[in-house]
């Protein structure tokens, strides 16, 4: 070692004794370990608990299946609705009239399909 001491004296003075310092140190040292191994048990039981449980990475595909569908439901009213509206303005020459009758009621269906799936308005019976 750099300091000028023994590695055999393994902490021990030059009396053969353990100086009161080090006898501290070892004190301190096996508190620390003791609180380690307590954090890491506590740790290591929270993350069984969330892996025996509802599972967050289900929870998270769930609602991001949700929300794909939400968005879905009202992307297709509009492009039905837009569709719909341009197939009659050219049947019928009424230009740009028919697309955006039909692409504002595209939309008004999707916000009624996305809020009926979400379960906030009447439910279809």
């Amino acid at each position: 070692m750099t300091n000028g001491t023994r590695d055999d004296d393994s902490g021990r003075g030059r009396d053969g004794k353990s100086s009161p310092d080090e006898a501290a140190l070892s004190a301190r040292l096996g508190s620390l370990n003791q609180r380690l191994s307590k954090l890491q048990d506590e740790r290591k039981l929270q993350t069984d608990q969330s892996e025996t449980g509802s599972g967050n990475a289900q929870s998270r595909a769930s609602a991001m299946a949700v929300g794909l569908r939400l968005s879905s439901e009202l992307v297709a009213g509009v492009v039905v609705g837009t569709i719909l509206g341009w197939g009659f303005d050219r049947l019928l020459s009424t230009s740009p009239w028919g697309l955006i009758v039909f692409m504002l009621l595209g939309f008004v269906a999707g916000v009624m399909n996305v809020m009926r799936s979400a379960g906030v308005g009447k439910k279809a019976e």
